[in-house]
């Protein structure tokens, strides 16, 4: 898996600016324990180099990377410390035809359709668009995705929890950047605490996780129906039968006979599965292989231990 792959599964990136070197191993410790393996430390300082360096020396798992690169001397320090990709928040030629011609990721900044085609002429796949919100948020990036289908944009500038589901749901979208999750005043403050839970907030609402449904194993169909009637008549909620089950509502699914987990299992939706998976992997879960659809996509994925008898799987939405 490359880093911009695990860019996108991560979804979030948080935008750093340290004034400190010796708060970014903390920081991005913070970070960590919210469930964000990954940061982008800003060259808006004269730490960067040096807190780039830190976190990877401490913190090597953290995905680092470089931003607000405007120069190439900047890609080399940034690189030399240990950065993992690179970002501008402009295009310059300069610097993206160094970090093209040394094999450098790099994820320059782009305003105009102008700038997203000279990304094409590179070779690039993948840029960030900023500032998004100035530029005019989700419509704009709706126009560029019309013309340029080969383009994939992490847009930054103006996203925060309360919009970055908007983006985050249009098909061509990887991951969005904000400083929202690092706010500077804890930062200063050193606040690391409120960044973690910060950060949870951020991943809880990125995911969506939501119990969708508890499927219970029976005996046989007979057994199945007997038990969707009682509960039918407990919730008030209609019965509908398929080949293998009984749903009664959305909330429940009487199998007739035996699925996966001993006694049934829970089916929890997501707003993007593979991310989700991706996300409780480094949590420490483990999956099964994933059950696909029609299309070769994601549609659902158990993981492997039970819990309390139940197997759980993801479902996306």
């Amino acid at each position: 898996m490359d880093i911009l792959e695990k860019l996108s599964l991560a979804g979030l990136v948080p935008i750093i600016k340290v004034d400190h070197a010796e708060d970014a191993v903390p920081l991005c410790k913070a970070i960590l324990a919210g469930g964000l393996p990954v940061a982008e430390i800003t060259f808006r300082t004269a730490a960067a180099a040096e807190a780039i360096a830190l976190v990877k020396k401490n913190i090597p798992e953290c995905l680092l990377g470089a931003g607000t690169v405007l120069t190439v001397d900047q890609v080399k320090q940034a690189v030399e410390a240990g950065a993992a990709y690179i970002l501008s928040p402009g295009f310059n030629p300069k610097v993206v035809g160094y970090c093209v011609e040394n094999s450098i990721p790099i994820i320059p900044g782009c305003s105009s359709p102008g700038e997203v085609e000279a990304a094409l002429e590179f070779g690039l796949n993948l840029v960030k668009i900023f500032p998004a919100e100035s530029l005019g948020g989700v419509k704009f990036l709706k126009a560029l995705s019309g013309p340029y289908v080969n383009m994939y944009y992490a847009p930054t500038g103006g996203i925060n929890e309360n919009n970055m589901l908007d983006y985050l749901a249009l098909p061509r979208v990887k991951a969005v950047g904000g400083s929202w999750m690092v706010p500077s005043d804890a930062v200063k403050a050193k606040e690391w605490g409120a960044i973690t839970q910060a950060t949870k907030r951020a991943v809880k609402a990125m995911l969506g996780l939501k119990l969708q449904h508890i499927g219970i194993n029976n005996e046989n169909a007979s057994e199945a129906s007997a038990g969707a009637k009682l509960l039918s008549t407990i919730m008030d909620l209609p019965i509908a039968e398929s080949t293998g089950a009984f749903m009664v509502g959305d909330q429940f699914e009487l199998c007739k006979g035996k699925k996966p987990g001993r006694l049934g299992h829970i089916a929890v939706s997501t707003n993007d599965i593979s991310r989700a998976k991706w996300h409780l992997e480094y949590m420490g879960f483990a999956f099964d292989e994933p059950l696909l659809n029609a299309e070769g996509k994601m549609n659902a994925v158990y993981m492997k231990d039970e819990i309390c008898g139940f197997a759980v799987h993801l479902l996306q939405k």
